[in-house]
């Protein structure tokens, strides 16, 4: 999803580039949505997940309880992952040449 998004907003990178934007600046520019989208999806799974599990975990004779702390370390990897893919394709897409996409206008 973070190549589709970049390659929509190229022309849109490119301009931004031309006009002096900086690589780190785009770079936030394009994270910053998708970090959204996944601190909301965190959100709702956590709950979700959780009230699941609980209910999976009854039915066991022995059962553990649920720590805060699995849910803590599944988000930051997962927004960890999310930050890495997305910086990756944004860095790629900033350090393109504006010339190559704005070639078609």
């Amino acid at each position: 999803m973070s190549t589709f998004i970049a390659q929509q907003r190229s022309k849109e990178i490119s301009i931004r580039k031309v006009l002096g934007a900086s690589t780190s600046g785009l770079v936030h520019l394009l994270s910053k949505d998708f970090i959204k989208l996944v601190f909301y999806a965190l959100v709702i799974a956590i709950p979700l997940s959780w009230w699941a599990m609980t209910k999976w975990l009854q039915s066991f004779a022995y059962r553990i309880e649920l720590n805060l702390e699995v849910f803590l370390w599944a988000a930051i990897i997962s927004l960890t992952i999310a930050l890495l893919t997305v910086s990756f394709q944004s860095i790629r897409a900033a350090i393109a040449n504006p010339v190559d996409s704005l070639r078609g206008e």
